[in-house]
């Protein structure tokens, strides 16, 4: 390892949401970077001025606090090396470029659209190898470029690829030493006719301005690498580590995309699940901590990460998988970290508890302890609790239930029995009202399924519901007895 202090950026462009390829391209810089004690930049690209929007940067943004990828320098944090958008940093990339021409390492070119077809078109007419920009423009001198500029004639600026350059060799993290063939590398424009830069001069311009040190990102920019490479040398600038990871792929084995479900990390948000399980889930996608362990807590990815442990195949997003981490996830909670992270704030999102809502914390744990085994995202939280916030007068009883548990022949001196027994018990506890609903089968000369399943729908309103004893006992006594009542008209 290098003793120049990591600093890894993550750069999205904010032209639409954070999708799950970015976001786990932002854990795997984020988690680089703490693991090696480094910084994590933000930055910003937002040089597509039709596409890119500030309500995108806010959503982009608002995803990475979600994920709980906080940033050492960028939006909202600052930093030394700012701005962190690139159209706030367009005298930069002038000066670049301007610096580049100046020192004889890039020129301005005059050739039309017309021009580089019909050249490209009579390069693949004779054969030739090199089909790129043939350099017209190359050799033209300082005072005839200049002159033409000032008479308004629309150019670029493109750089000057050292014509005894030699292939590029990219020294990838992940895929090894990548060849890319010098007959491929034309002088390729860096700054357009209205001035602004290419991606890949402002790209470059940015990493090197900014000290970054290892590049980690999609396999999609490894095309891009050798021409940012011959950027990074005319700058004089080191050349960072890169770490190209792998696309991922659906069920189908095709990229990811809306066809497969959601694709944003909003949608993920928004359907329930836990950032710490999202990430967890993301991060393997492509890398592993020793080829067995699954469940992976932030911390431990925080301070393990490492690019040799980062495969170069191609991942597939498995919404089963991650259903699974989420379900660990929300098992391995306390109780009280179930109710204070998932069952309380979803029960006052839904409405069900107000800003006022006041209870005795062991009443609360009571509650988490039979509603977090029932929970695999935050919503089932409102359906299991819905009998425990219920009174006798608004229990939804369910159609199908009262059916089968209560219009039967016997039900009602079930449901007398029942009230008998629970309402002469000295303490309303869970053990106490389970032994009491024990002994009544015997009694009654009936079999133990019958008797539990009419007292669960009478208090319950269906045959679905977390332990008996635990539920009436929250639920209370009187209330019980009233909704026992309420049900004895329906049984028979």
């Amino acid at each position: 390892m290098s003793e120049t202090p990591v600093r890894v950026r993550f750069a999205p462009s904010p032209t639409g949401k954070l999708h799950v390829g970015g976001a786990r391209t932002a854990i795997y810089n984020w988690a680089f970077a703490r693991a090696n004690h480094g910084t994590f930049i933000l930055r910003i690209d937002d040089t597509d001025p039709e596409r890119s929007t500030e309500e995108n940067t806010q959503i982009i943004l608002r995803a990475m606090r979600w994920l709980g990828l906080d940033w050492d320098e960028g939006p909202e944090v600052g930093g030394d090396f700012g701005p962190y958008k690139q159209t706030e940093r367009a005298q930069m990339y002038r000066d670049a470029a301007q610096r580049l021409w100046d020192e004889g390492k890039a020129y301005p070119c005059f050739c039309t659209p017309e021009q580089l077809a019909a050249d490209r078109e009579a390069a693949q007419a004779r054969k030739d190898p090199f089909q790129g920009y043939q350099r017209r423009c190359r050799n033209l001198s300082r005072e005839e470029a200049q002159a033409r500029i000032d008479a308004g004639e629309p150019y670029v600026l493109r750089i000057k690829v050292p014509e005894d350059r030699g292939d590029v060799v990219v020294r990838d993290a992940v895929h090894g030493d990548v060849t890319f063939a010098a007959r491929e590398l034309d002088d390729f424009v860096i700054q357009r006719t209205d001035g602004t830069p290419t991606y890949n001069f402002a790209t470059v311009v940015d990493d090197a301005a900014m000290g970054i040190t290892h590049v980690i990102r999609g396999d999609d920019h490894l095309s891009n690498t050798p021409r940012q490479v011959i950027v990074y040398e005319a700058l004089g600038a080191p050349v960072p580590t890169f770490a190209h990871i792998s696309m991922i792929l659906g069920a189908d084995g095709k990229k990811l995309s809306k066809r497969h479900g959601a694709t944003n990390v909003e949608e993920y948000r928004d359907a329930g699940y836990l950032s710490d399980a999202f990430v967890n889930y993301l991060a393997l996608l492509g890398w592993s901590l020793d080829g067995e362990t699954t469940i992976i807590p932030r911390d431990v990815l925080a301070s393990q990460f490492s690019l040799d442990h980062v495969s170069k195949n191609p991942a597939t997003f498995d919404p089963k998988k991650l259903d699974w981490i989420q379900a660990e996830y929300i098992r391995s909670m306390s109780d009280q970290e179930f109710a204070d992270e998932v069952m309380l704030p979803e029960l006052h999102e839904a409405g069900v508890i107000g800003g006022d809502f006041e209870a005795d914390e062991a009443w609360v744990d009571a509650l988490a302890a039979i509603v977090k085994p029932r929970t695999k995202f935050p919503a089932d939280v409102v359906t299991v609790t819905a009998p425990v916030f219920a009174t006798a007068e608004t229990l939804v009883y369910d159609e199908k239930s009262v059916a089968k548990g209560l219009a039967k022949e016997g039900m009602g001196a079930v449901l007398d029995a029942a009230r008998e027994a629970l309402a002469g018990l000295a303490a309303w506890e869970p053990a106490a009202i389970d032994a009491a609903l024990e002994a009544l089968p015997e009694a009654l000369d009936l079999k133990k399924r019958l008797v539990f399943q009419a007292v669960r729908v009478a208090v319950c309103g269906n045959m679905v519901s977390p332990p008996l004893g635990e539920t009436m006992a929250l639920v209370g006594r009187e209330d019980c007895l009233a909704r026992i009542d309420r049900a004895r008209a329906m049984a028979l």
